[in-house]
C-alpha cells in the first residue's frame, strides 16, 4: 500500500470523488437514509490516495479552516478493498499532513446513515462536535474534532 499526495485535477481524485457520489445516491435510490447534499470539491483541498497494485482504492483530503484547524473531508474507500484498514490508514497520513502545515485542531463530518465511518472516527479519537460550517442545517451531518498537543522542539 502506497499513500501519495495528488492534485485535485489528478483523473483518479476525480474518478474516486464520482464513485464515492454515485455510491451514496445509490443507497438514496434503494430506500436508504442518506443526504441528498452534494458538498462540491475545493480547490483547495490537499488530496492524499492510497494505491493497491497500482491502482488508485481511496483517497482524502485537507483544507486549512483557519491557521490552527484543518478539515479532513472526501474520505473514501472502493467497497471492494474495505475492511483492510486503508481508511485508517489514509485518516492517519492526513492527520500527519495536516500537522507538517502547522495544524492542531483536526475536524470532519460524516454522515449520520454512515456506521463505519463513524466507528473509525470514535476510535481514531475524535470527539463529537456541534455541526458547523457548510453543514450547519444539515439533519444528516455528525462532526467530530479532534487536537493534537503541540510538541516543543
Amino acid at each position: 500500500m502506497l499513500i501519495e499526495r495528488r492534485p485535485s485535477t489528478d483523473p483518479e481524485v476525480a474518478a474516486l470523488v464520482a464513485t464515492q457520489q454515485r455510491e451514496l445516491a445509490e443507497a438514496q435510490r434503494v430506500g436508504r437514509p442518506v443526504d441528498p447534499v452534494a458538498y462540491p470539491l475545493h480547490d483547495d483541498a490537499r488530496y492524499l490516495v492510497c494505491v493497491v497494485s497500482g491502482r488508485a482504492v481511496g483517497c482524502g483530503a485537507i483544507r486549512s479552516l483557519d491557521g490552527r484547524t484543518a478539515e479532513i473531508t472526501r474520505m473514501y474507500v472502493r467497497p471492494a478493498y474495505r475492511g483492510r484498514g486503508i481508511a485508517r490508514h489514509l485518516l492517519t497520513a492526513l492527520e500527519e499532513s495536516a500537522y507538517a502545515l502547522g495544524h492542531t485542531v483536526f475536524r470532519l463530518e460524516t454522515g449520520s446513515y454512515l456506521p463505519a465511518a463513524l466507528h473509525l472516527y470514535a476510535t481514531a479519537g475524535y470527539a463529537q462536535i456541534p455541526v458547523y460550517g457548510e453543514y450547519v442545517g444539515n439533519p444528516y451531518s455528525v462532526c467530530f474534532e479532534k487536537q493534537v498537543p503541540v510538541v516543543a522542539a
